[in-house]
């Protein structure tokens, strides 16, 4: 899966789902000015299109793939046939539901209090939980869209982590380099939404 790749469109029918392997997807809710902002990410926690496992066939948000990386894929009438046939399958999907609400939640109030720099610190510790290794592939634009800031932010703040010794950043690559480090100066929210994750799916 390539960095940009549409997984599902605003209004349009569900073909397929993804269970994400490596890598992160992104769920964004798209506002009547073309304004993207991120609601939530999914790794190889979970699943990317969860409206079709809740009976809809579309919904106002859209999905791609935000870091490189793979996935196993399932289009809509297996899902419907395996969640109908798996009990197993729907008691786990639907514990996967309340974490990604959790994480919903969490990201709305984050986006309310917490600054730009701990908010950044947030996104690069939950897409460094998900990748494989310290480094990916990231842009200070992408990055800039799923903060809903503008990128002279994005750039001031990348550059105040990498001065302070915490990542790397070269040409569209970021390597976390102190993992601690941005753990101290993250909110509280990745914490929050980790344990419950952990919580419920182990």
């Amino acid at each position: 899966m390539k960095q940009g790749t549409m997984l599902y469109e605003p209004h349009k029918p569900f073909r397929r789902v993804y269970f994400p392997e490596t890598g992160v997807a992104s769920i964004v809710s798209v506002l009547d000015d073309n304004t993207e902002i991120e609601v939530a990410t999914v790794g190889y926690e979970g699943m990317v299109g969860l409206p079709l496992f809740l009976g809809a066939n579309k919904t106002s948000a859209k999905a791609f793939w935000q870091v490189e990386g793979k996935a196993f894929a399932l289009d809509a009438k297996s899902l419907r046939e395996e969640t109908r046939r798996s009990s197993a399958l729907a008691v786990t999907l639907h514990l996967y539901i309340q974490a990604f609400f959790a994480q919903i939640a969490q990201s709305a109030a984050c986006n309310r209090v917490h600054n730009v720099k701990q908010r950044c610190a947030r996104w690069l510790l939950m897409t460094h939980d998900r990748v494989e290794g310290d480094q990916f592939g990231l842009t200070q634009e992408f990055l800039a869209r799923m903060l809903g800031i503008r990128r002279t932010g994005v750039t001031e703040v990348a550059g105040d982590l990498q001065r302070g010794g915490l990542i790397a950043y070269s040409r569209g690559q970021i390597r976390i380099v102190n993992r601690e480090g941005l753990e101290r100066i993250s909110c509280e929210c990745h914490r929050v939404v980790m344990d419950e994750y952990q919580r419920l799916l182990g």
